[in-house]
């Protein structure tokens, strides 16, 4: 039997970082290599994929619960605020939001989404800074959907209505 420690429960949402939100279906053991390891069964709703991810790698790879409202709340003011201004290299920019989106948190993607969002008003952004984008925001989006319980429609008005406040 494996000794990982397991943090979440069968039918727990959680966010998988840059893969999006999803629940734990049930938690199996696997022999690998001769050995039992215990593993998350997600399902990601979002890519309609189901992961196997190993139990004791889990926080490793930033896999963590869904923020509470009060969390998603100010992951949304955030975006309405000032923002600092970003470097005009595209690729130092790049590098530096890919980094903020592996570190997963709310804040971080909340982040991304306004710097990207003000900066493609500036200048539209290269593919690959769209794409860093769009993942950033559905990511946004689905989070704080399912941590307000409101519609989706109703949570991509609320994030625009912030973003275009500035």
């Amino acid at each position: 039997m494996s000794d990982a420690v397991v943090c979440f429960k069968i039918n727990q949402k959680v966010v998988y970082p840059s893969q999006g939100v999803g629940i734990i279906f049930s938690i199996e053991e696997k022999e690998f290599k001769n050995e039992k390891i215990l593993y998350y069964v997600i399902y990601l709703e979002v890519s309609d994929m189901t992961i196997m991810v190993p139990v004791d790698k889990a926080e490793g790879l930033g896999i963590r619960a869904i923020v509470s409202e009060e969390e998603a709340l100010q992951a949304l003011e955030l975006i309405g605020e000032d923002y600092e201004p970003i470097p005009s290299d595209w690729k130092l920019r790049y590098q530096m939001n890919l980094d903020l989106l592996k570190k997963g948190s709310v804040m971080d993607i909340a982040a991304i989404v306004r710097s990207l969002y003000h900066r493609s008003k500036v200048k539209e952004l290269p593919i690959l800074e769209r794409k860093l984008y769009d993942s950033a925001l559905k990511l946004l989006e689905d989070e704080v959907t399912f941590s307000l319980k409101k519609p989706k429609e109703e949570v991509e008005t609320m994030i625009f209505n912030r973003l275009e406040s500035k």
